[in-house]
């Protein structure tokens, strides 16, 4: 897969602000790459420069090996789709769609079969002549990601366009703009702050924090393998324990971590992993070991690597989510089967597979 779009050195600054940190980035060819991150982390200032709609502080961008660091937003081959639908109220549907080509002067059956493809992309061709007004918000979405579909652009930039839809209707269209994505084969930028969102929609995730990307991968790898605390607490559901290392091995020879009131194994391997990262592996050194909610199953209390007291139940529909007080004072969620009847009070062990658990530095 060969590269579509290249953030090189790519940084922004507001007097002695820092919005963007110098910031190297790949998108290849085809795939859908999500900006993620909490507010002021920087992916709207970077999905804005890749636009052209803020000019970089130092570095450049380059589409298909092309610089378009100052080329102007509109001669850089890219479609924007942003929150706030920007469709012309006194224009119909059609219109609005086929407003860009006409801007690009093409000619009227280019416009005629252009937009009548979109809208057909969209599932909107029935509402055709309809105004902005006369549509629901969910459909308005659609037109304006026609309007950007029309002319088929290599590189679409998408700014939390879903953030103004309720929640179901948010479902609904990030299955349609998967779908869209796929059939259109283009390139897509996307910047959420919603992490269930990243995980649906992307190829890979670029996650952002602090002006600066924190880490890249595909959904899996930040969500199992994420490289720093703020990854790891930033991605789904986490327990976080933290704990130092014992100078005893486990009986198959596996390090200990002493944490949560207990004794727990830790992957074979996590050590050398550690080793790799610079941190120290002595005796007593201190590391926080990720365990999601799903990787623990209850048992008996003294029979797990740790021991609790359930402090709450809440049913979720498809599992029940327990929280439990260890036993050096520390919380820990663990979502398990309907099937089972935990019950506040009830003194519980929990066990692990160690390799789905992920050993970071404190």
């Amino acid at each position: 897969m060969s590269s579509k779009l290249e953030a090189i050195g790519i940084a922004k600054r507001y007097g002695d602000a820092v919005a963007l940190e110098a910031t190297d980035l790949v998108v290849q060819a085809g795939e859908f790459l999500t900006l993620l991150g909490p507010s002021g982390s920087g992916k709207t200032t970077l999905l804005q420069m890749i636009s052209g709609l803020v000019a970089p502080s130092a570095g450049r961008i380059e589409i298909d090996g092309r610089d378009v660091t100052h080329v102007e937003p509109g001669k850089r081959g890219i479609g924007m789709v942003f929150q706030s639908y920007a469709l012309f109220p006194h224009m119909s549907v059609w219109d609005n769609v086929a407003y860009g080509l006409r801007m690009r002067r093409k000619s009227r059956d280019e416009v005629r079969a252009a937009v009548d493809d979109a809208l057909s992309m969209v599932r909107m061709t029935e509402y055709a002549k309809r105004f902005p007004k006369e549509l629901s918000g969910g459909q308005q979405q659609r037109i304006a990601l026609a309007r950007c579909f029309a002319y088929r652009p290599s590189v679409i930039l998408l700014d939390e366009p879903l953030g103004a839809l309720d929640k179901k209707l948010r479902e609904h269209m990030q299955s349609e703009i998967r779908r869209l994505h796929k059939e259109l084969g283009a390139t897509f930028v996307y910047v959420t702050h919603d992490q269930d969102e990243a995980l649906t929609l992307s190829d890979r995730i670029c996650l952002m924090n602090q002006a600066r990307i924190e880490q890249v991968g595909t959904p899996a790898d930040l969500y199992d393998r994420p490289a720093t605390r703020f990854a790891a607490g930033f991605i789904g559901h986490s327990n976080l324990l933290e704990g130092a290392l014992d100078d005893a091995r486990g009986t198959s020879g596996e390090p200990i971590l002493l944490a949560a009131g207990g004794r727990i194994p830790l992957p074979i391997n996590a050590i050398g992993a550690s080793l790799a990262g610079g941190a120290s592996v002595a005796p007593g050194a201190r590391h926080t070991l990720l365990v999601r909610p799903e990787a623990p199953r209850l048992v008996e209390p003294e029979r797990g690597f740790v021991d609790g007291t359930i402090a709450d139940v809440v049913f979720f529909g498809s599992d029940t989510r327990v929280q439990l007080a260890m036993n050096d004072g520390s919380e820990l969620t663990v979502r398990c089967e309907r099937s089972l009847s935990p019950r506040i009070g009830d003194k519980v062990g929990l066990v692990w597979d160690p390799y789905r658990t992920t050993l970071l530095h404190v």
